[in-house]
């Protein structure tokens, strides 16, 4: 296989964005074959643009086509799952865009479907190709800041105003979206937490709904966890602060690292910290520290990196960046700081899958929208706001 043929279902802001760089040849190995949307609007639209490929109404279309390898799946988050399964019981490989679902028990249809077919499945963490985010993973990885003890993100700069909100009815709703700021915009983040510093135990969080919004659903949580060995994560992160700060901060025994403005910080111990305190005599005496400054070694390669990716662990066995069935971890996160969040307790890990469930669909019940196969905009070009900001 010299090409992938690859359809794109929900051509949006973000499907349109794959579709222009597949289309324009950004990808080697992947060859657009189908658009699908079933808002006719849409695929006036897509045959507007890309005269010549074939469009479909409905995702089933398209999946028995004959016409397609692989299909990116960029619809609403509760259909990421299922038609990725569908997908791939249909003998095609599938890259979804984020989260793998709304609950960790809809996301496991897909990852169930990945283990029975062999097809590669892959999720669209962009950010995990930003070299200081990998960069950080290695050293906490090495042992390079010793024993973790911490991880504090602040990440308030995914600011948006009402009229993005009421750009569209299933915005910032239980039914259309499945949650707010931890299930549309903080998922990349959520992701790289768990990636870089492990999953936790357990769980205690706050999530503010309609804090700054008129939105159903949280613009404002703040996630306190705990790991087995002691170690603690504090994580904060809203859509109504302006202006707001990007900043990870991980300490070890060994030292501590800095991500802020585009650049990593290390402080790096002479000795482990916790020997040190137990062996000086002196009471206000402090290990020695060096300290170095990254930058970056390489671009960021965002979307097209992922897809790069895809198209090589498909062509040629490479391993992927963002593997489907890691998508879960960071739907765990999300999932139990709603939980924790609705009944003013912790929640334990591995999650309570349903009880999740039970009452995420008493909300979704009590939505002013209905979940719904349909896309909004379309895009020919990846925004900057869907990259790492600082």
């Amino acid at each position: 296989m010299e090409n992938i043929r690859v359809g794109v279902i929900g051509f949006g802001n973000m499907g349109g964005a794959h579709t222009a760089a597949i289309a324009n040849g950004d990808i080697p190995g992947l060859k657009l074959a189908g658009i699908c949307d079933n808002d006719a609007a849409k695929r006036t639209l897509a045959g507007e643009w890309y005269p010549g490929i074939p469009t479909f109404a409905e995702h089933e279309e398209l999946l028995s086509s004959g016409l397609v390898d692989a299909v990116i799946v960029a619809t609403p988050h509760c259909f990421h799952a299922s038609i990725a399964a569908e997908a791939m019981r249909a003998g095609l490989h599938v890259l979804s865009e984020k989260p793998a679902d709304v609950s960790v028990s809809r996301a496991r249809e897909a990852i169930t479907a990945a283990h029975e077919t062999g097809k590669v499945y892959a999720i669209m963490f962009n950010q995990r190709t930003n070299p200081l985010f990998r960069r950080a993973k290695e050293l906490v990885e090495s042992g390079a800041l010793g024993e973790r003890k911490r991880a504090v993100w602040i990440i308030t700069n995914w600011y948006r105003t009402q009229a993005y909100y009421d750009s569209g009815s299933w915005r910032a709703t239980w039914g259309g979206e499945g949650g707010g700021v931890l299930l549309n915009q903080a998922p990349h983040n959520l992701d790289l937490l768990q990636w870089i510093f492990g999953m936790p135990r357990r769980i205690r969080a706050f999530c503010s709904v309609a804090k700054y919004h008129h939105i159903e659903v949280e613009d404002d949580a703040t996630i306190y966890a705990e790991y087995e060995n002691g170690a603690t994560a504090t994580f904060i992160t809203t859509t109504g602060e302006y202006p707001g700060t990007n900043r990870l901060e991980i300490s070890g025994d060994l030292g501590k690292l800095v991500l802020e403005d585009g650049k990593l910080k290390w402080w790096r111990l002479s000795e482990h910290e916790r020997e040190f305190c137990f062996s000086s005599s002196i009471g206000m005496y402090q290990p020695e520290v060096s300290y170095e400054e990254i930058l970056p070694s390489e671009p960021e390669t965002a979307h097209r990196g992922i897809l790069r990716n895809f198209a090589e662990a498909i062509l040629y066995g490479v391993p992927l960046i963002a593997p489907g069935e890691e998508g879960i971890r960071e739907l765990t996160l999300s999932n139990a700081a709603y939980l924790s969040s609705w009944t003013d307790d912790w929640a334990e890990l591995p999650l309570d899958e349903a009880r999740y469930a039970k009452l995420l669909q008493e909300r979704v019940d009590a939505s002013n929208q209905t979940p719904l196969f349909v896309s909004h905009g379309s895009a020919q070009e990846y925004s900057e706001r869907w990259q790492v900001r600082w």
